[in-house]
């Protein structure tokens, strides 16, 4: 072979790079021999299989998934064209993988493309396009995809990958007789092939084109549960969901017992009314009472709906039939927690912790939130200390801290926190933040505000100690630093709602700039429509401005998104000065219930039943 005289790159020939040239060279002259094991010529100058390679070419390309038939024999050896070793074919081969091990895919998938074209060999038209496909050059890749099937016309592999691409690239009147040759083949599984295909359709970016082809591939398979399903994936992620729940109830006909089916057809109800979905899914388990996806997706569904009962009955069957799930167990245990019953959610999530569960710290956290809330406070130290460094860390030294505190060791609390192992700064500040909340708990809200005005002497403009700084200024009556400083955080963080509404509120409070006001809380509310405190301080400022029937309207919404004790002291004295007294007195007593002692409903009680 003569030798090549001039090359572009400069590299030095060393031992990783001598052996890709030697596997090159060797698969070069294979090319004009007797066909090899597929196994053996595909993608020489990577070390690792080829499907890996096609795996992260996929992973990198998430819009191109090439439909797989799982039951297909393997693709016979390729029939090899014969082929030369020349200069031009190994100067190419070494521009493709040298740009390959240096990161510059573009540049590889390029050269291994123009190989492909002048050798038409299905092993260097597969490694092009799997090249094309990781540096997301699509036309490329069709392109040698379209080489690869050429010359080897019997590679299920290469079929499917064109099919795969034409779909990404919204070519799909040139993938639908590729398709339909997948789906005729003769031991072809069809169910499974409309699967893929449905996954693959409806993550196309052509919505209407995707539907379509769908729809066209599904005409000559009525009687097909899979092609229905299939075609209502795609009509569901374009948004049709009149032809999704058609399609899908198709499915439901031709095969009655098909849970993925109930599953879908409950996820396209629940677009329009959780009441339909649950109706859908209750039905199935009507009939199909062992149905464990279903009855789990059920009992979801009762939780979105906050039929919190409920759904605990349906956690607490699927418990019965699956003693050790997990999930299942941890479920019970939070819906117990939401429900106020601390037995079965201690016993659950103590079980949780004799298990192999994955986050074992969360459940530590939730013990010690029962034992805090029912009084134990050394078992709640004893949880909260046992929870170990990572994701929950800081908030159980926290948690830890604030239950020293309750029990009087104040200076001993701030000392843990103190004590507490930190990474980095922003932690820290979390931990001073706790500290400042234990001050300001125990009333000492100038000690509070002077250790946090020390730590903006240090970090001027961070966001949570300048918010937590007016909100303690506020507390000692200092309106002047409140406002410097919340004005400051809109600055910095023009998206902040809780400062704009923390002004607006404290102005409104005090019966100050009452207009100015107003329009802080309406900046809030436009950034945070659904907060509920936001919410009540809108009805506040409007209860300030005398406009009692609108402040009544914000107020009741407020006070059902979130019965707080604030809000409910605020919704009773506006219904007392309206004239509503005995809902009045009433809001109050109930809040009273369930927070005794707080100082705000007291004194509305005071106030409007002297």
């Amino acid at each position: 072979m003569q030798k090549i005289h001039y090359f572009p790159l400069r590299f030095s020939l060393r031992a990783p790079l001598a052996g890709i040239l030697i596997l090159l060279l060797s698969c070069l002259q294979a090319c004009s021999q007797a066909p090899q094991k597929p196994d053996a010529t595909v993608a020489q100058g990577d070390a690792r299989p080829p499907d890996a390679v096609a795996q992260q070419s996929a992973a990198a390309s998430p819009s191109v998934q090439i439909p797989r038939a799982n039951a297909r024999p393997q693709d016979p050896p390729p029939e090899l064209p014969a082929q030369d070793l020349t200069e031009t074919i190994l100067y190419e081969f070494l521009i493709a993988e040298i740009a390959a091990q240096r990161g510059d895919i573009g540049l590889a998938a390029q050269a291994y493309v123009d190989l492909a074209k002048r050798t038409r060999d299905p092993r260097i038209a597969r490694r092009a396009t799997e090249m094309a496909m990781f540096a997301r050059m699509s036309n490329a890749a069709v392109e040698a995809a379209r080489i690869w099937r050429d010359a080897d016309p019997r590679s299920t592999r290469a079929l499917q990958a064109l099919v795969g691409l034409l779909i990404a690239v919204n070519r799909f009147d040139e993938a639908e007789p590729h398709v339909k040759q997948m789906l005729s083949a003769p031991g072809a599984d069809v169910g499974e092939m409309f699967s893929q295909v449905g996954r693959t359709l409806a993550g196309a970016s052509n919505k209407a084109g995707a539907l379509q082809l769908a729809r066209a591939l599904a005409a000559s398979y009525a009687d097909n549960a899979q092609a229905h399903f299939a075609v209502a994936q795609v009509a569901l992620s374009g948004g049709n969901e009149a032809v999704a729940l058609e399609e899908i109830r198709r499915a439901r006909e031709l095969r009655a017992d098909w849970e993925s089916a109930v599953l879908l057809e409950a996820q396209i109800l629940q677009r329009r009314s959780n009441i339909e979905a649950l109706q859908a899914m209750r039905g199935f388990l009507k009939a199909n009472p062992a149905s464990r996806e279903v009855r789990l997706a059920y009992a979801r569904a009762l939780v979105a709906d906050k039929r919190l009962p409920e759904a605990r009955s349906e956690f607490q069957g699927l418990l019965a039939s699956y003693p050790d799930n997990a999930d299942v167990i941890y479920a019970v245990a939070l819906l117990s927690l939401q429900m106020n019953d601390h037995a079965v959610a201690e016993t659950n999530l103590k079980r949780l912790l004799q298990l192999d569960y994955r986050d074992k710290d969360v459940v530590r956290l939730y013990l010690g939130q029962i034992a805090e809330d029912q009084k134990r406070l050394p078992d709640a130290l004893t949880w909260y200390n046992a929870v170990e460094p990572g994701e929950q860390y800081l908030l159980s030294r926290t948690r830890y801290a604030q239950v020293l505190a309750k029990q009087g060791q104040l200076e001993q609390a701030r000392a843990w926190l103190r004590a507490s192992e930190v990474t980095d700064s922003q932690q820290s500040t979390q931990l001073l933040l706790s500290e400042a909340q234990l001050l300001r708990d125990a009333n000492q809200s100038q000690l509070a505000f002077d250790l946090l005005s020390r730590e903006l002497d240090r970090l001027p403009n961070n966001p949570d100690l300048l918010y937590d700084h007016a909100m303690l200024a506020e507390k000692i009556e200092r309106l002047d630093v409140l406002e410097s400083s919340l004005r400051k955080l809109i600055g910095i963080r023009p998206e902040h709602a809780h400062a704009y509404n923390a002004l607006g509120y404290s102005l409104a409070d005090r019966n100050l700039r009452l207009s100015e006001a107003r329009d802080l809380i309406e900046k809030a509310l436009k950034l945070a429509p659904e907060d509920a405190f936001i919410i009540d301080s809108m009805g506040w400022v409007l209860f300030r401005q005398g406009q009692f029937a609108e402040a009544i309207q914000y107020l009741r919404r407020a006070f059902a998104a979130r019965p707080d004790a604030e809000i409910a002291a605020h919704l009773a004295e506006v219904l007392w000065v309206s004239g509503e007294r005995a809902e009045a007195e009433r809001i109050v007593k109930d809040s009273l219930d369930k927070f005794p002692g707080n100082d705000q409903l007291l004194n509305t009680l005071k106030r409007i039943k002297p």
